[in-house]
């Protein structure tokens, strides 16, 4: 995306800092770093940032712009499933089938998932037997298991999951779908997101809106327990907890984080990218704006 186009879509709030000249000149300086640090490279990017301080000062860049969700749709999913706990509806230690065949949405015909791109081989080794819904979701979301995904959307549904992100005040994620439904991409009928529905869900999880507290408590343990730290935890201090959910397809890398640092502050971060001819420069580019993001809540925001 080019550098000017970039500085046209770019918005930033500064709710409660708006008298604070400092502030408003080191916020400016962060934009025009990060919007130096995107035009380097070859894509289209989308940020969210905002402070989870009373202040509540946020970054915005392209952050209406959709992007097809990749695996950042699974987080929805999580927040579904201890929704429909919390109604009863099933327990998250209930156990069920570990199956491997889904229904297209396009036309209800049966397809298989692929185990040379899931990220999760283990769980294929278990077709047949059965898991609890809990240890399912967990691998759904720490090593991001694409068959786990399709068996939970089976089990709550998809519609469910959208109408839930509405309930949060999240207005554009699109949850239509399972993973791999081939019919149903060539139809272009695939998950989307923008970077501003994710940090609405994000915060939710933070602030314990996400279902009751009790339950956006347990969300938050899990995405700490996340596997894949490669772009907004890269540069970040050992001692920070970043509890976050990626997301990656050809051409996409997406990060969505909860970051807590070590004085306590925190804030929701997320970053999204597409059309990446260069997938080592857009994650190292992702990697570098999360370091100056969290360089500036650490030095400059108030706690």
């Amino acid at each position: 995306m080019k550098f000017q186009a970039l500085i046209i879509a770019a918005v930033i709030v500064l709710n409660g800092c708006k008298t604070d000249p400092a502030v408003n000149s080191d916020i400016l300086a962060l934009q025009s770093a990060i919007l130096g640090k995107i035009s380097e490279v070859e894509g289209d990017f989308a940020i969210a940032f905002r402070s989870l301080s009373a202040d509540s000062t946020q970054l915005l860049i392209n952050e209406r712009e959709v992007f097809h969700a990749a695996s950042t749709m699974k987080t929805p999913v999580m927040i579904e499933l201890y929704k429909q706990a919390a109604e009863g509806k099933f327990k998250l230690s209930d156990s069920i089938p570990i199956i491997n065949e889904f229904k297209s949405i396009v036309d209800g015909s049966l397809y298989a998932m692929d185990l040379g791109v899931d990220s999760q081989e283990e769980l294929y080794d278990q077709i047949g037997k059965r898991a609890t819904i809990y240890d399912l979701m967990y691998q759904m979301i720490i090593k991001s298991s694409n068959l786990a995904t399709n068996i939970l959307i089976k089990e709550v549904g998809a519609p469910n999951v959208t109408k839930s992100m509405r309930d949060l005040g999240a207005t554009d994620i699109e949850v239509l779908r399972g993973v791999e439904d081939q019919k149903a991409y060539d139809a272009g009928m695939s998950n989307t997101t923008t970077a501003f529905d994710l940090m609405v869900i994000m915060e939710s999880i933070a602030e314990g809106r996400a279902v009751n507290p009790e339950a956006s408590s347990e969300m938050l343990k899990v995405l700490l327990d996340q596997y894949f730290k490669d772009l907004i935890p890269k540069y970040l201090p050992e001692d920070t907890l970043i509890a976050h959910k990626t997301g990656s397809i050809t051409g996409v890398q997406h990060d969505s984080a909860i970051v807590v640092l070590p004085d306590g502050k925190r804030y929701v971060l997320v970053i999204l990218s597409k059309n990446l001819t260069d997938v080592a420069a857009g994650k190292e580019a992702i990697a570098q704006i999360s370091k100056m993001i969290y360089d500036f809540v650490s030095e400059i925001q108030a706690s």
